[in-house]
Parts: structure tokens; C-alpha cells; sequence
């Protein structure tokens, strides 16, 4: 009789807004985000998180979330006959080098989704990824309408609405038509850069869960200078969210909040006239006690 053992891992989803663009702290030459067991001497999981990210990245570490459990069975990282369960973590924070002993660097997000970035129109990459797609529908005749409606919902195609919170569902049907190296398809047809194991798909989970978080918690400060434009905030969220916002209505929403408040000066970096510095108003923490 053999019985499975389980070893509990613990990945970070590190995310920082470097340039007006969305980045992810990576190992081993981008190919794997920051992860290692969860030891006996750990007095946490967060700790232990902590411990192996400035190990592996030398990089601080503030703002932190328990972002999923993943423990399938058919996950690539089985060993020996027993289970991995990986407890992930989303972190927010403002890039800084790092020269940890994991190789770590820096690499935007859209490099490995390439298909969610939609601030310059609908990304090329789709179409090819949709015809692919009405392939592998067709494929199976008794679940090609099935398939096709999922497609259609989660790649917002016909008269379905492009839906940027759906990061982890496209990942998953381009998993489950084995469209990404991951599940084993031709490099050459592969779209976006493939990741260790499942550590995109835990990326695509990290992703969706900032992407809805930004709309209804002012999380987006945790990537944000000490003080910065309403322009350098507005493009800030849109890196997020892969979209174009309007500026007028965006000023309008922060204003509303009353999130954001004058510093009392000004910056000329902006290549204009010059332009009005704030900063995050303290009261608005509030928020985080009730994370």
C-alpha cells in the first residue's frame, strides 16, 4: 500500500507599476516567481514567504495578501507519488533592484499575457489565439457549442464585452486546448512567455485578483510614490487593468473618494506645463484593518 504525502510550498506574486508599466519579481531568469517550502522553523506562512523572498530576491516586502491555494492533483509539480500545495501571496510594492540568490529580475506581466493588454486596442496576438481556439472547439462536435460560448464569453467575442477580470479563465481554456507550452504545445504557436509548472496560471490568478481589487479598494497607493500626478495615477491603473481610461471621469471618481490630497507643489517632469503634486490622504487607511 503506498500512501502520498503532501509538501506545502509557498509562492509570491510580487507586483510593482515601474514606467507606467505593470512588472513581476521573477527567478531563475523569469521562467518562476519566488517560492519555497514552508519550513517547521517558520513561525507563519507569511513568514516564511518573507524569508524565502529575501533570500531568493533581496527585495522588501510590504504590502501582503493570501491570494489562493492551489492543490490539484494533476499539477505539474507532483513528486514521487505525493502532492504540492501551494499557498500563494499577492505582494504590492515599488520596484527596487534586487540581487538575492534566486536570479531574480523584473519582467512586465504582459510579456507573459500578451492578449490581456488592451491600452493600444484589441492586442494582434487574438486573432490568432481565437482561430486557434475555434479549432480546438470544433474538434469535439458533442461540446462545440459549449466550448465556442466559453470562448466567446471569456475573449469577449461576437457581441460579448471584453471582461479584464477574466485573466485566469483565458488562461485556463488556452491550458485546457493545449495552446500554452505549459500543456505541452509547439513552442512556435505558444503565446506569451511560458513559466515553470503552473506558476503562470498562479501569475493569471494574481493578476484577475488585483485587477477586481483596484475598482472597489484603493490598493493601487501600495505601487505609488510618496507623491506623484493625477496623470502618473491614471496610468498607473490603467497598466493594471490593461485598458485606457477617461480622464475626466477618472478625475472625477478620485475627487469623489476623496482618496488623494495637494502636496503644495509641483512637478515639470510631465513635459508640460507644470503639474500638481498629491499624495494618498492617511485617513483612507482605514482600509487596511479590514483586509
Amino acid at each position: 500500500m503506498t500512501i502520498g504525502f503532501a509538501h506545502a510550498e509557498l509562492i509570491a506574486v510580487l507586483v510593482a507599476v515601474t514606467g507606467g508599466e505593470p512588472r513581476v519579481m521573477t527567478i531563475r531568469s523569469g521562467e518562476a516567481l519566488p517560492s519555497g517550502p514552508f519550513e517547521m522553523g517558520h513561525r507563519t506562512l507569511q513568514s516564511g514567504l518573507r524569508e524565502w523572498v529575501q533570500e531568493q530576491t533581496g527585495h522588501p516586502v510590504g504590502y501582503l495578501e493570501q491570494l489562493y491555494t492551489f492543490a490539484d492533483r494533476d499539477r505539474n509539480n507532483e513528486i514521487l507519488g505525493g502532492r504540492t500545495i501551494s499557498i500563494s501571496y499577492l505582494g504590492l510594492v515599488r520596484e527596487q533592484s534586487a540581487t538575492g540568490a534566486g536570479g531574480p529580475a523584473w519582467h512586465g506581466w504582459y510579456s507573459y499575457f500578451p492578449w490581456e493588454d488592451w491600452r493600444a486596442g484589441r492586442p494582434a496576438v487574438l486573432d490568432d489565439i481565437v482561430a486557434h481556439l475555434a479549432t480546438w472547439a470544433r474538434r469535439d462536435p458533442l461540446r462545440k457549442e459549449e466550448r465556442l460560448r466559453r470562448v466567446n464569453f471569456a475573449f469577449g467575442c461576437g457581441e460579448v464585452a471584453w471582461n479584464e477580470d477574466l485573466v485566469l479563465q483565458r488562461y485556463e481554456i488556452l491550458y485546457e486546448a493545449g495552446l500554452v507550452k505549459e500543456a505541452g504545445f509547439p513552442p512556435e504557436v505558444n503565446p506569451g512567455r511560458p513559466m515553470f509548472a503552473d506558476h503562470r496560471r498562479i501569475l493569471a490568478t494574481g493578476i484577475a485578483r488585483l485587477r477586481a481589487k483596484i475598482k472597489y479598494r484603493p490598493v493601487v497607493f501600495e505601487l505609488m510614490p510618496a507623491s506623484f500626478t493625477l496623470l502618473q495615477l491614471q496610468r498607473s491603473v490603467e497598466a493594471l487593468a490593461g485598458l485606457t481610461l477617461h480622464k475626466q471621469n477618472f478625475r472625477r471618481l478620485i475627487e469623489q473618494q476623496d482618496l488623494v490630497e495637494e502636496t503644495g507643489d509641483t512637478t515639470s517632469e510631465t513635459g508640460g506645463r507644470p503639474a500638481k503634486l498629491f499624495r494618498y490622504r492617511s485617513e483612507s487607511r482605514e482600509y487596511e484593518s479590514q483586509i
